[in-house]
């Protein structure tokens, strides 16, 4: 198999007999072999484990089962910070308790019904809480489009083995735009679901926070959104089951649509060159499939949501259970200090005021445009070593890495659907995406344009080639 084939061609390949689970498995590790020490993008590995599953799957198809699972045979490696029964979660910390987890998250069991091979995990900035992989347990996660460079995060090592060519697909989560910035890093489709889309434990971040997935195209990310969205009936909620299938929503007509372009940073930060140049390119093609282009001076978002945000946020990291807060890293403990110096009536404020400005920014796509087209980021991927940075400020804003999650940490507060899409190379090298949203709940919309962008301006093929 080529090692840049997608999630849904290594499937077909599999049911057609063409190549056994564990050919795949073995051709994905080799991979790893290759890259992983210069990338340190996969942080655990069960490398037995998953042999001794696609063994048996090999078994079972050679024995002539009928029904196989979308995903049977394709491996797919965990990010950090998702608890999956007999596998060890570290959320990135030298401060998590050790040993495996007695449960998995509902996400992970979707995996395991779709036919994915659970093999390995990918690295993550600790508690998921930045927008570069690094940590003090597993060290700096880099990019292979230029290794001096970071891979985003928080998923960032998923984002670096699948732009490698080590996975076809990687589970991500994204609260601030932990999907959305790694794909734009690495050069990848990245989908943030909407709010109550896919199933967690419970809502991350009071519901900012969604799972999942990193892949090559848009086809692989419709297909995984339609395996791991099924309603949850223990859930508090869940978002609208849609008309049909998203996988169906490939290629198929949006229709003509209001698109509104905007490089504008709500919070004054200047937007690069080359991601400006992103947003101007990704309009002319919109515009040349017929929809309606025009561009707004200012960013939706509001400043007055910037500290309600971070209260849910800093709150967010009594999430995670049994920590040894003295081993955790700087800034994590100032945070984790900062919720608790907040009370309940201000944490209470906090979200009405978020609602609040979700119901005006909501608003406006139904008022005035369709879709808005951003900038993912707005700088191109900065070059590792940022943590040092970070642990100095312990805390405090550092420019980089707000600079990266400008325009993408509105969406987890108003839950919409949103993607970054690698429609663009910087004459450094090094990919730039595009950001679209659609209206809540709207992934269909989203999935048929994103396609239309996919065969107007591709970009299959267009991956760093290591080793």
């Amino acid at each position: 198999m080529d090692e840049l084939a997608s999630g849904l061609d290594v499937a077909a390949a599999i049911r057609a007999k063409e190549v056994s689970p564990l050919e795949v498995l073995d051709e994905c590790l080799a991979r790893v072999d290759v890259c992983n020490t210069e990338l340190n993008a996969v942080i655990w590995r069960n490398d037995e484990e998953a042999r001794a599953e696609a063994r048996a799957l090999g078994e079972r198809i050679a024995g002539g089962v009928a029904d196989l699972p979308p995903f049977a045979g394709v491996p797919l490696p965990i990010k950090d910070l998702l608890p999956v029964e007999g596998q060890p979660v570290t959320y990135g910390s030298r401060g998590a308790p050790e040993g495996p987890s007695a449960t998995s998250g509902p996400i992970a069991d979707a995996f395991v019904r779709a036919g994915f091979i659970l093999t390995g995990r990918t690295n993550t900035p600790e508690f998921g809480s930045i927008t570069v992989t690094e940590n003090e347990r597993f060290g700096v996660t880099r990019n292979p489009w230029n290794t001096g460079h970071t891979s985003g995060g928080s998923s960032g090592g998923a984002g670096s083995a699948v732009a490698a060519g080590m996975f076809p697909v990687a589970h991500a989560s994204d609260g601030g735009g932990s999907i959305r910035i790694p794909a734009s890093c690495c050069g990848l489709v990245g989908l943030k679901p909407s709010r109550g889309r896919v199933p967690a434990t419970f809502p991350g971040w009071q519901g900012m926070v969604t799972e999942g997935a990193l892949s090559r195209t848009v086809a692989d990310t419709a297909a995984v959104l339609d395996v791991i969205s099924t309603p949850d009936p223990y859930a508090w909620w869940n978002a609208p089951v849609p008309e049909r299938p998203f996988a169906e929503e490939v290629g198929a007509d949006p229709g003509r649509l209001r698109v509104a372009l905007c490089s504008v940073s709500a919070l004054g930060l200047p937007v690069a060159d080359e991601p400006a140049a992103a947003v101007d390119h990704a309009g002319r093609v919109l515009e040349s499939l017929g929809h309606q282009v025009s561009r707004i001076a200012a960013d939706v978002f509001d400043l007055s949501g910037l500290e309600p945000f971070l209260n849910v946020v800093n709150a967010g990291l009594s999430e995670y259970p049994d920590i040894d807060w003295a081993r955790v890293e700087p800034h994590n403990r100032a945070g984790y200090a900062a919720a608790e110096a907040v009370d309940s009536a201000v944490f209470t404020r906090s979200l009405i005021e978020l609602h609040q400005l979700t119901r005006t920014i909501v608003a406006r796509f139904d008022d005035e445009f369709d879709l808005l087209v951003t900038p993912t980021m707005t700088v191109e991927p900065p070059k590792v070593g940022l943590l040092e940075a970070v642990h100095a400020g312990a805390g405090a804003p550092v420019l980089d890495i707000v600079a990266m999650a400008a325009f993408t940490a509105a969406y987890n507060i108003t839950g919409q659907p949103a993607v970054s899409l690698p429609l663009h190379v910087a004459p450094s090298g090094l990919p730039v995406g595009v950001q679209v949203v659609a209206g809540p709940w709207r992934e269909a919309q989203l999935i048929r344009v994103a396609s239309q962008l996919e065969a107007a301006a591709p970009w299959s093929g267009r991956y760093p080639r290591l080793g």
